[in-house]
């Protein structure tokens, strides 16, 4: 007897139920519809889907459950994250840090006095739940800035949307995946938070108030990072958007919570019944409107990759408009050009400025420009002609707003001819490293520069438009020198990340740490200290590391009695100048370091030399 293939048997009603089960929905829609008539064919007009059609599609899309069990995006999102080293150093990293600062915090005496509530303990739970806010508002938009740009970035996006699965079910495992190793993270400092309970201060309803609003905002946070996912191709893009999104319901949250302050009903009322109903509102609407943009993709064809016209776009585009043939928009996108270039021009650089910048079309510029003017001009009125003692602060919004767009046109500068394999095609050309290298950092500085330099336009008409700011001539040069030399050393830290990491993602997230850590620690710990009343020995060393942050820099620039609105028998502030002439010199330091990195690596790299 000859062996053959075995053959498996099934009934055939099983057959038919699993291939139903297992058939697309938009399958099932067109063997549902009725024959068509071939004989006298009538013409029929075409349905534009609109909003109102994919919130109702989004809507039945969500299956039993919100689509939590029998997830296949869910269980193969929450595999990859939460299962690598990564997930578990993450989480030991915090908990440490955590266990540190009430390690320090906890009191030292033998007898506490629990009938109190020292004001001391609720500052210290203040700190700390504001630390975890500022935290998250962070670390979520990283997470689920990628989920949809990085299938596009990965070219599975089509196939994603040509599985069984539904668009409601995809969005939501896509959200739930990227925030629950953040739910983890918050959920682990319960037990450390409880601690302080003890020390009276705060009651346990604002605890509980408190982690539901943090919970609230993770959630909507996560949100806003998926729905920006949904329109750019690029994870780049898609993050930076998020943060400025971000950027305000951060300082309102932060602004609200030390508002109410001495008023802990109506911060618990606010919190549980106001800020939930907001936020609640905002995920649906932005989930259904990712479910709809899935249901029917624009970008679909070419995996999003296509190149945009930029004067259609411009045609269709809602709001702010770009116009390269004029002033100021041709500084930072130039026509295209269509003569030949000049005799020894840099190539690269005429590339990178005409073409390969906003080759994928100018939404993420115009939605920057749009968020961060709008932001700008009630900061302008409030901070440099109302609080005159707080105009440092417009001067960090600047700094803070370089620090989120700048590294984007940067980092990907060398990450991205890796991503497209063409790296090593551009070294074989008669272009030496440090050409290639010149032309696009030039580029990825001019359109950083002249997107910040927007924001210097209100804050030089409001230093003109007070007279207070005329005896302020060592204050006001401040404010214009130190953004410049953070837009410099911002761009000189993305570049390196660039030549040094692989990807376009890791290069940016490597950016945001290493500025993290230079601008907002320093100044962070100094506070620390201060609310948990360290020795001034202790103070006076952590304030000496304040010279790698701009933001110490900028408060440390002298006023006089006009602009702090005081009587000219009180003192002026005289500054800390050897805290502004120690961030020059540790910048120089920086740059000196990245240079060397940067021509190490470029040397590395070989190619043609000059």
């Amino acid at each position: 007897m000859s062996e053959g293939p075995i053959v498996a048997l099934h009934h055939p009603t099983t057959n038919v139920i699993r291939l139903i089960e297992t058939t697309p929905p938009y399958v099932h829609r067109f063997l549902e519809s009725p024959p068509l008539k071939t004989s006298h064919p009538q013409p029929q007009s075409i349905k534009t889907p609109g909003w109102s059609d994919g919130f109702r599609e989004w809507f039945r899309s969500i299956p039993p459950g919100l689509g939590l069990k029998q997830n296949p995006v869910l269980q193969r999102e929450l595999l990859v994250n939460l299962r690598t080293s990564r997930a578990f150093v993450l989480l030991a990293v915090y908990q440490i840090l955590l266990a540190t600062v009430t390690l320090i915090a906890w009191p030292s005496d033998e007898r506490l006095d629990l009938t109190q509530n020292p004001p001391s303990a609720r500052r210290l739970v203040d700190l700390f739940f504001l630390g975890q806010y500022v935290i998250a508002s962070l670390i979520a938009p990283s997470f689920a800035a990628g989920t949809i740009s990085g299938e596009k970035e990965r070219q599975t996006y089509e196939m994603l949307l040509a599985s069984p699965l539904r668009p409601g079910a995809i969005v939501i495992g896509k959200l739930v995946a990227a925030l629950t190793h953040l739910g983890l993270l918050i959920v682990a400092s319960l037990p450390i938070i409880v601690l302080f309970l003890p020390l009276g201060g705060v009651s346990v309803y604002e605890v509980a108030a408190a982690y539901l609003g943090l919970f609230v905002s993770v959630i909507l946070f996560g949100a806003i990072g998926v729905f920006c996912s949904s329109y750019f191709s690029r994870t780049s893009n898609s993050l930076v958007v998020s943060y400025l999104v971000i950027l305000p319901l951060v300082i309102g949250g932060v602004l609200l919570w030390q508002a109410l302050a001495f008023d802990g009903l109506l911060r618990l009322k606010v919190i549980i019944f106001v800020v939930p109903a907001f936020a609640i509102a905002a995920v649906i609407l932005m989930t259904a409107a990712t479910s709809s943009r899935m249901l029917y993709p624009p970008d679909v064809g070419s995996e999003g990759k296509e190149v945009i016209d930029l004067e259609q776009e411009a045609a269709e585009a809602v709001g702010l408009i770009i116009q390269p043939d004029q002033f100021p928009d041709r500084l930072f996108a130039p026509p295209r050009r269509d003569t030949l270039m000049e005799d020894g021009a840099n190539p690269v650089y005429d590339k990178e400025i005409h073409g390969e910048i906003f080759s994928q079309g100018t939404l993420m510029l115009r939605l920057v420009i749009q968020i961060s003017i709008l932001l700008a001009i009630p900061l302008m009125g409030v901070l440099l002609f109302w609080l005159t003692p707080h105009s440092p602060w417009f001067a960090v919004y600047v700094i803070v707003f370089n620090l989120l767009v700048g590294p984007v046109f940067l980092a990907g500068a060398m990450t991205s001819e890796r991503e497209r394999q063409t790296l090593d095609l551009l070294l074989t050309t008669t272009l030496s490293p440090w050409k290639i290298f010149w032309g696009k950092f030039v580029v990825g500085f001019r359109v950083a520069f002249v997107l910040t330099s927007f924001l210097v336009w209100p804050m030089l008409l409001g230093l003109l438009l007070n007279p207070d700011f005329y005896s302020n001539w060592a204050l006001v040069a401040g404010l214009f020198a130190i953004p410049i030399m953070v837009s410099v050393v911002n761009a000189v830290i993305a570049i390196t990340a660039s030549l040094y990491q692989r990807r376009t993602v890791m290069a940016l997230m490597t950016t945001y740490v290493v500025l993290l850590a230079l601008y907002v620690v320093p100044p962070g710990l100094s506070i620390l200290c201060r609310t948990l009343e360290l020795p001034q020995a202790t103070i006076g060393y952590v304030d000496a590391l304040g010279v790698t942050s701009p933001f110490r820099a900028l408060f440390s620039l002298p006023m006089d009695t006009n602009l702090l609105r005081v009587d000219a028998s009180e003192p002026a502030f005289d500054g800390q100048p050897w805290v502004v002439v120690g961030y020059f010199a540790f910048s120089l330091v920086i740059l000196a370091i990245c240079s060397a990195m940067i021509s190490t690596k470029l040397k590395r790299l070989g190619g043609h030399l000059e």
